[in-house]
């Protein structure tokens, strides 16, 4: 059984903050403690903001809980890791945090580990791949909150008039987008190497060219690879030199206006993430989802993404946190979240329930890459600094006069300086 225990919750919105932060940890008499949480907002509206979801999910845990307040303060997704920074910075930081990034507090020893916190089911729970990239030095700090993958979205609609099926392999994708130009499509193929997120989009093909950002074995980084040079000088040649990805060059295109484009009827094909289906199907795009197209076949492994669960040290509730987070991590409570957003689940319990699931099935090509996933190094501290060097360079790899070996270069110069001050 996983463990209960008892509590009164409060849910308190960003702009409550204050109220939050003036709090001392304990409440009323000894026996009775404040949690304090700061997470992020995956609504899109006043109707499904997480701060809807936390109430709900605080307020069932009140019922058997006397002895527990859990404060929740939700912020967006623009400002809740500089928030907990900041808390963090001051001296303050919350019991809880869901953000994107765990291993700077997990290197500077201000979390718990997963083993001191969660029961032993609840630990086992957690889908392997999402467990291992939330460990620093074989222990987890970071626990994963939420996931999703990546596959390749095409207009079903514009496929058909060029008369191509969804493409298997680069030189099927290339032909396919040959075919959307000459009929007059805006965005055969949107590569958005904007610096919005320009690390997922070179990720995704970094992996369908055999490549990727570290070595499989020994986990150091690997950018400048001979298969991520090979990639990038394929998309440079065969696709951007080719004009089949639109009137905006990749480096000064972001994932939200090609996502945009997209729904608008503008775009051929794209990696997308689960979020795009509905926004999609709500503008009448007939679409489909495959694995991401590679040299010789669908890539065998797709880009996974994960949001992160820590907590701190500082207030020295290590007990209650633990008991909460076993009840936040409950299969029903997983399920409901996943659904709530169209992510995928962190659990292997849920997962096995959503693939056979009929109300998950739009997702199912999405749960069925999970597993073979590839995580962000995301437990290395040196990624925060890699990440956006990423973000600010690529798009001159595939830019006019731009050379993908020599930028590959800087990055792969980067990495191992960050990685020498870890």
């Amino acid at each position: 059984m996983r463990r209960r225990r008892t509590g009164t919750i409060a849910v308190v919105s960003a702009l409550g903050m204050t109220a939050v932060l003036g709090g001392c940890g304990l409440t009323g008499g000894s026996d009775e403690v404040t949690l304090r949480l700061v997470a992020a907002d995956y609504g899109d509206s006043a109707a499904n903001s997480s701060e809807k979801y936390w109430n709900s999910l605080v307020e069932e845990y009140e019922k058997d809980h006397p002895d527990v307040t859990v404060e929740v303060s939700v912020y967006s997704w623009t400002d809740v890791d500089r928030k907990v920074k900041e808390l963090v910075d001051a001296g303050e930081a919350p019991d809880l945090a869901q953000i994107g990034a765990y291993a700077d507090y997990a290197k500077a020893d201000k979390l718990y580990s997963a083993s001191e916190l969660l029961s032993i089911t609840t630990q086992a729970d957690f889908l392997p791949q999402l467990a291992a990239a939330g460990a620093v030095n074989g222990a987890q700090y970071g626990l994963p909150f939420a996931s999703s993958t990546r596959l390749l979205f095409y207009n079903k609609s514009l496929f058909a008039e060029a008369g191509f099926e969804a493409p298997q392999t680069w030189q099927e994708l290339v032909a396919a987008a040959e075919a959307l130009k000459a009929n007059g499509v805006k965005f055969p193929y949107a590569l958005p190497l904007g610096p919005e997120e320009a690390q997922a989009e070179t990720m995704q093909w970094l992996l369908s060219g055999r490549g990727g950002y570290t070595d499989p074995n020994t986990g150091t980084y690997v950018l400048d690879s001979d298969e991520n040079v090979e990639t990038f000088d394929w998309l440079k040649s065969e696709l951007v030199g080719e004009d089949l990805v639109g009137p905006v060059a990749p480096k000064s295109l972001n994932r939200a206006d090609a996502f945009e484009a997209f729904t608008d009827g503008d775009v051929g094909m794209l990696n997308g993430h689960p979020t795009l289906m509905k926004a999609a199907a709500a503008k009448g795009v007939k679409f489909g989802m495959v694995p991401m197209p590679g040299i010789e076949g669908p890539s065998r492994i797709s880009m996974g993404v994960a949001d992160w669960m820590m907590a701190f040290k500082q207030n020295g509730h290590a007990e209650e946190i633990g008991d909460f987070l076993d009840f936040v991590y409950d299969d029903e409570n997983v399920l409901a979240f996943s659904r709530e957003y169209d992510l995928l689940p962190v659990t292997s319990p849920v997962w096995d329930t959503m693939s056979v699931a009929k109300e998950d099935a739009d997702l199912k090509p999405f749960l069925d890459a999970l597993p073979t996933s590839e995580l962000y190094p995301v437990g290395r501290t040196s990624w925060a600094a890699v990440n956006a060097a990423i973000k600010q360079k690529i798009g001159r790899a595939v830019s006019y006069g731009g050379d993908p070996a020599t930028v590959l270069r800087e990055l792969q110069a980067t990495a191992a300086t960050e990685e020498s001050a870890e």
